[in-house]
């Protein structure tokens, strides 16, 4: 059975997306890393959903929902860099905003619903959404008051959804979000 993640998509990556002309595309990969700058996707498995979250005037938005492919370099991520001035992965440029350039970014491939910003998770949903560690543990999102967010710390990361949450995003995305 596939796992569900959410990864927080910061103001200034989503404003690179737009300055790019991204929405409305297909982003084919994004990107994960080791350090704290980019969020670790070592818990996510090949065929695993992650859904890339945004948040704005404290409305959370869901920007894309993406199916992990692979976890591996592929000639599609052009030439391996031999300086540390070459860029990482030159031939996903047009999504480098995404984390190419991270310390220790490594590229996952996706299958991934058009970007947008016009998804917004319901104010009674934020409340109910929960997410579980490998222990099993689970915790819900802090700062809710009247359905919006007041702070975005407890998405920041990446983080598995329990499965009920990961149903009740699949339906907020369902009809407006249709993968491949």
């Amino acid at each position: 059975m596939s796992d569900a993640f959410t990864v927080l998509w910061t103001h200034d990556t989503c404003r690179a997306l737009r300055k790019a002309g991204c929405v409305g595309e297909r982003p084919p990969v994004a990107f994960s890393g080791v350090h704290s700058s980019l969020p670790a996707w070592s818990g996510a498995s090949v065929g695993d959903e992650v859904y890339a979250l945004h948040v704005n005037r404290r409305v959370v938005f869901v920007v894309s929902r993406m199916r992990v492919i692979d976890m591996e370099r592929r000639d599609c991520c052009g030439t391996v860099p031999v300086t540390w001035q070459d860029p990482a992965f030159p031939g996903h440029g047009d999504w480098s905003m995404l984390g190419a350039g991270g310390c220790g970014a490594a590229a996952v491939h996706v299958n991934a619903t058009p970007v947008r910003f016009d998804t917004p998770v319901p104010g009674d949903l934020l409340s109910r959404l929960t997410w579980r560690n490998r222990r099993g543990q689970t915790r819900g999102l802090r700062y809710v008051v009247d359905g919006h967010l007041e702070r975005s710390v407890s998405l920041q990361g990446f983080y598995r959804l329990t499965s009920e949450s990961a149903g009740e995003l699949a339906e907020v995305v369902g009809n407006e979000m249709a993968m491949d």
